[in-house]
């Protein structure tokens, strides 16, 4: 590109491509994406970007071309990579001179030379470090500003280099910049503290940005840049420098009040220096032993004592929090079982936990975690009134513990008391003691106390299951809560169920259950809706729970999933829609057919709750989960909902519709319940299988659940479905086989055996194309295992079921082998035989002797030569099959099956689908369920002594082993 007329068309064709107008701005976009190779473009941009004059989001648009042409092409191997020549000029370019005036594109610049950085430092680029600490060191403001967030970015990427050379290369520049990043830090801190003491703010504020980015290279240094830091005195002397400027700042934020312009960058501040202790400890456990004494007298006097009152705000105690838990739990300062197995530092850092773990020291730390950051906030308590929904899906919220403060505060107490829960569990049973009885209504502190200590109960029911009676308390006390109606004791029925829904995998009576049902029953009709989301979320937990017995539940099965779908109704929060939606699945998936009289209204209303739900496609997929449980338990029956059912999995299943994307996984289990539960094939259930083709073309994790799909049409109605699908299922398959793995292989494999299976003569009409793949696979000895019995397993069911058929493939094959037929045959057969053993299971084994028995009578020289071999499989699958009645001493076939008949079931149990009774009618018909081997074998030996005569007989028999020969004889006794 020619540098002065190259600027005025680029920069013309970057002005365009900031337009709204699409009709300028798309041909301008793809002018500049030509010119991304072209040599000269980024020298252009860079020009561009570091001229003052043009307008702001035209030089915002070049530093991102020229951020995104770093990532395309500045590596050397890169196709249309820059030249070393261009690159050079760039790397100057770019540290000329650090004034750039817009904070966003300056941001954006520092991004871009840390990018290269990450290339190019310090082989390429030694100068760039030398540069920045120069231009950190000068006097021009904005000059040491930008140069100092160039620094910071430089130094974050090159510390998130993990290969071991980078890292060598990270702690090397490491030590030869701590000192200046230290003092640098240092002078910036200071100017700040002089600056917001004499009350000039503007100062100020300008210093601690600076305080913040040295802070911010500091951490990375420090955490990084040192293999064993705590060798390193200035590191260690940092570090224990952070606790004081810690106190420096907090005790700024108790002077400069909430209003300050430097509250929030202060707040900041504070947090990145608690974030530079628990990086440190997170990736130097062992360096950080010195400092473990130091952290929890700092971060126990802020969050346990009236120190921090006044001074704490919410993220510094979470951070303080999580620095006392990971200190609590670290493996590395645990000693192990055997105390002499234990590493010295191990003991060291155990006996300062011991030490400072004191029993007041953890009675005060658990009695304040409970009675003081477990009580419910004015602000929560608030939501519960405004806003109940909300409230009761945030209680139950995701694992966010390492940024708000109840659930970490939770986690905290936790942590706390499985470690020391000797000494703790003494105050949380006095707490509770204190607090026996119902509690006065009109004294707000007493039911917030309770309803804390009662959640400590909750979360510790694991570590009390010695020390609480909870079926007593339950019958004693908790029982005659639930039954105080007042509106302020709301607070306690809604914790009590929580309370219940804790302990019930852990300590609860089965003979209790049915109580709890009725309790259940009533806090589902209780006035207010957070108790009864909190009572629905309990059953879930109780149902889900190993010892369910669903009798004991079917009396209230009724009135409980009536009062459900109310809550469904009546919450109008996706979080909470989706909530009720998984209790109502659970009930269902735990009663499974006894749920049919129920679901009626439930029916009526999903469609219109799918609806509506349209924008939420998480909703959606508990919608999906709900209907997977509903067709189970309802089994035939859920043809009557197809006309909502299929247009759901039409959608969900359809790879060029967006929400796919969310309802896949959950649509193609719908997909599979409702053909095993379909008691015969539709239309509409067969042309859904449009949709197959392109899910088979994702090879995406699915495809398992896409080939029982498959497998589950065969089972319905195999003649409609292969008729339809057969020939682009078999194309599908043929591009899937390309590059698919073994097990991938044996999926396909498995279709087309069923195929045979359900349908001799169409499964191999119709998948013809597959089935010479087959063939030489067990020609050529295919290796693996499984493939190899899966081929058998085919090529048994076209030979015992289809010969004419094998009969055309093996004259294809000798034609496309150029062999002839009978010493083709003759390879198959010392194949089959050669690798009988891959085969493990006992119906295929049986199957390959019913095959390979099938070509007798012969009077074929190759079968006659390999006869040894065919009676070898057919003794080891006597063996496999064959049972002896201990009363007649007599042998019988122990996989024939005479009649079907419905299984008797718990009540536990779940039924057989519609697919599985039509496994069981199709195995009626099965030769390896149909047929007696002993039979069998004792039939084609009789056809071949007629055929060949006795002697001539005799003579093929002699070709056998004589201990197999008596083997034989003896399984045939009888006959």
């Amino acid at each position: 590109m020619d540098m002065d007329s190259a600027s005025s068309v680029v920069l013309q064709a970057l002005t365009q491509a900031t337009s709204q107008d699409t009709a300028v701005l798309k041909p301008a976009e793809e002018q500049l994406r030509q010119w991304e190779t072209q040599p000269g473009f980024y020298s252009v941009l860079l020009n561009i970007f570091n001229n003052h004059m043009l307008d702001v989001n035209v030089r915002w648009l070049a530093v991102l071309y020229f951020k995104n042409g770093i990532d395309r092409y500045w590596r050397r191997v890169a196709p249309h990579a820059l030249s070393e020549e261009e690159k050079t000029s760039l790397r100057a370019g770019l540290i000329t001179n650090f004034n750039e005036p817009v904070n966003q594109i300056a941001t954006q610049i520092a991004v871009l030379i840390a990018k290269v950085a990450r290339l190019d430092c310090p082989r390429q680029w030694p100068e760039l470090i030398p540069i920045l600490l120069e231009s950190v060191k000068g006097q021009d403001g904005l000059q040491q500003h930008r140069a100092l967030l160039t620094f910071y970015h430089v130094t974050k990427t090159l510390a998130s280099k993990r290969l071991a050379q980078d890292r060598r290369l990270f702690q090397d520049l490491a030590s030869g910049i701590y000192s200046f990043a230290c003092s640098l830090w240092s002078h910036h801190t200071d100017c700040f503290l002089q600056q917001i003491y004499a009350r000039d703010e503007a100062a100020a504020l300008s210093s601690l940005e600076r305080t913040l980015l040295s802070l911010k290279v500091l951490r990375k240094l420090t955490v990084h840049g040192f293999q064993e830091p705590q060798q390193n005195m200035e590191v260690m002397g940092f570090l224990n420098a952070v606790f004081e400027r810690l106190k420096q700042f907090l005790e700024c934020c108790r002077q400069i009040g909430s209003d300050s312009t430097c509250r929030e960058k202060l707040e900041k501040m504070i947090i990145l220096y608690t974030k530079v202790l628990l990086d440190f400890l997170e990736y130097h456990p062992c360096a950080f032993i010195p400092l473990i004494q130091r952290s929890l007298e700092f971060a126990v006097s802020y969050v346990f004592t009236p120190a921090g009152e006044g001074v704490t705000f919410e993220r510094f105690i979470v951070q303080c929090m999580n620095l006392i838990k990971m200190i609590v739990k670290n493996d590395a300062y645990k000693p192990a079982k055997n105390i002499d197995d234990s590493k010295p530092e191990s003991l060291e850092a155990h006996k300062i936990k011991t030490a400072f773990f004191t029993h007041p020291t953890l009675t005060e730390i658990g009695r304040r975690l409970v009675s003081h950051y477990f009580l419910l906030t004015e602000e929560e308590l608030a939501m519960w009134e405004e806003d109940p929904e909300s409230f009761a899906v945030e209680e139950t919220g995701g694992d966010s513990w390492k940024y708000s403060l109840r659930p970490c505060t939770e986690v905290l107490f936790l942590d706390i008391f499985h470690n020391y829960s000797q000494t703790l569990t003494p105050v949380l049973l006095d707490m509770v003691q204190n607090l026996q009885g119902p509690t006065n209504v009109e004294d707000p502190v007493q039911l917030l106390m309770k309803d804390a200590v009662y959640n400590a109960v909750g979360l510790a029911a694991y570590e009390l299951f010695d020390n609480v009676d909870f079926d007593q308390w339950f019958k004693n006390q908790l029982l005659g809560e639930l039954q105080v109606s007042h509106h302020r004791y709301k607070l306690i029925r809604r914790r009590v169920i929580w309370l219940i829904g804790q302990w019930i995998s852990v300590k609860f009576k089965s003979d209790l259950r049915p109580l709890l049902y009725e309790v259940i029953l009533t806090l589902m009709q209780d006035p207010d809706l957070v108790v009864r989301i909190e009572t629905a979320t309990t059953l879930k937990l109780t149902v889900d729970d190993f010892e369910f017995r669903t009798e004991q539940f079917l009396p209230y099965l009724e009135s409980i999933f009536g009062l459900l779908f109310q809550l469904l109704q009546q919450v109008t929060e996706c979080d909470t829609k989706m909530q009720v939606l998984h209790v109502i699945s659970c009930v269902i998936e735990r009663v499974n057919i006894q749920i049919r009289p129920y679901v009626g209204c439930l029916v009526q209303y999903l469609p219109l709750l799918w609806k509506q739900s349209e924008e939420h496609n998480m909703l959606r997929c508990a919608i999906l989960t709900t209907l997977i449980h509903l067709v189970q338990g309802l089994g035939a029956e859920s043809k009557n909902l197809y006309p909502f059912l299929l247009p759901v999995i039409q959608l969900s299943t359809d790879v060029s519709q967006p929400p796919h994307v969310y309802l896949l996984e959950d649509g193609l289990e719908l997909w599979l319940v409702t053909l095993e539960n379909s008691p015969a094939i539709t239309p509409e259930l067969l042309r859904i299988f449009q949709n197959m083709s392109a899910l088979l073309e994702l090879s995406s994790e699915n495809l398992r659940t896409c080939f029982q799909i498959v497998n589950a049409y065969i089972y319905l109605s195999a003649t409609e479905f292969l008729q339809n699908y057969a020939e682009s299922l078999c194309r599908s398959f043929c591009d899937l086989l390309k590059d698919i793995t073994n097990e991938g292989q044996v999926q396909v494999l498995k279709v087309v055996e069923i195929a045979l299976k359900v349908s001799p003569i169409l499964g191999a009409h119709m998948f013809q194309p597959l089935l010479p793949a087959v063939f030489r696979g067990i020609v050529d000895g295919e290796r693996y295992p499984v493939v190899m019995s899966t081929y058998l397993g085919i090529m048994g069911r076209v030979l015992l079921q289809n010969s004419s058929f094998f009969s055309t493939l093996l004259t294809q094959m000798a034609s496309e082998c150029s062999q002839e037929m009978d010493l083709l045959l003759g390879s198959v057969i010392e194949m089959w035989v050669d690798r009988m053993d891959n085969i493990t299971q006992p119906e295929r084994r049986k199957l390959s002797s019913l095959a390979l028995l099938s070509l007798l009578p012969s009077d074929n020289s190759v079968i006659q030569d390999k006869f040894c071999g065919i009676i070898n499989i057919c003794v080891e699958a006597l063996h496999d099959v064959m049972t002896e009645d201990p009363e007649t001493g007599t042998f019988k076939d122990c996989m024939l099956m005479s009649h079907f008949e419905e299984p008797k079931l718990s009540d536990d149990e779940e039924p057989p689908t519609e697919q599985d009774k039509r496994k069981k009618l199709l195995a009626l018909e099965d030769p390896v369920h149909s047929v007696s081997l002993q039979q069998f074998v004792y039939e084609k030996l009789k056809a071949q002594q007629a055929l060949m005569g006795d002697q001539g007989f005799g003579v093929l028999m002699e070709t056998v082993d004589t201990e197999l020969v008596r083997q034989l004889q003896e399984f045939l006794q009888g006959l």
